[in-house]
């Protein structure tokens, strides 16, 4: 049979299922991989040969010497550029046309509950796109942590945060930026918010001076105070970008 080529559609449903599988469950085995090709009329083996060819393209696997597939189109490298120029607009294009693909409402291919019936027209539709988005950014750093706290290394996914290294309030145009992530357990999570830990530019894990005067110095030693100077646990791709990084030191953490 003739090979068709990908459409853009099929390419950014394609991106989308990359930034959400674990780099090691890019096989054509996968549950999600089987489902995608099912809702494409392609092969399990076609989708997962996709999937990897956007690993080549990706700067953290290169940097790791994984260079995934060895052929790939250019459409490929023109849906990775649309992405990292617009996260927030492709991350919600390519969750609705993935709903459309497979037939089912946009909130259950996201994972989210519907907004209160109440709310209706430009409102909802606002709302949606917001938990769409926050869905997919969850999705894609705990995929690039392997669901795995990096700094205590819990892997119990219910206990885990994808935490904004750049608040969501101060940079829209990387709120969904998997490389303004950092996959954190909910009490460090809650630290790194309040900017009671940080992470430097060279990946190095910094604990705040008010933490050591604290009255439960017994109790963050096991829980805080053990990780300062450790390094990160990191990614397997969309390593944080360092001017995010650099940023959360220098206006939210309170050395």
């Amino acid at each position: 049979m003739p090979r068709i080529n990908w459409t853009r559609d099929e390419l950014i449903v394609a991106f989308n299922l990359y930034c959400k599988t674990p780099f090691g469950r890019i096989h054509n085995r996968n549950p999600d991989i089987i489902a995608l090709a099912q809702a494409l009329g392609r092969t399990p083996s076609a989708v997962s040969y996709k999937l990897a060819n956007f690993s080549r393209l990706d700067p953290t696997l290169q940097a790791r010497g994984i260079q995934g597939a060895g052929h790939g189109s250019k459409g490929e490298e023109e849906i990775w550029n649309e992405f990292q120029d617009n996260w927030s607009a492709l991350a919600y294009e390519s969750e609705r046309l993935l709903a459309g693909m497979m037939g089912v409402p946009l909130e259950q291919v996201s994972h989210i509950e519907s907004p209160d019936v109440i709310i209706e027209g430009k409102e909802r539709e606002a709302v949606v796109r917001v938990r769409v988005n926050q869905s997919f950014f969850r999705s894609a750093v705990l995929a690039a942590y392997n669901s795995r706290c990096c700094i205590s290394g819990i892997a119990v996914p219910e206990l885990l945060n994808a935490s904004h290294i750049v608040p969501w309030s101060v940079d829209a145009a990387n709120r969904v930026n998997p490389r303004n992530g950092l996959c954190l357990n909910a009490l460090l999570d809650r630290a790194f918010d309040r900017g009671l830990i940080t992470v430097t530019q060279e990946y190095e894990v910094r604990v705040s001076a008010k933490f050591k005067g604290s009255a439960d110095t017994e109790g963050l030693n096991g829980t805080v105070l053990r990780y300062h100077g450790q390094k990160l646990r990191m990614p397997e791709r969309f390593t944080p970008e360092p001017s995010f990084l650099d940023y959360h030191n220098q206006q939210i953490f309170r050395g």
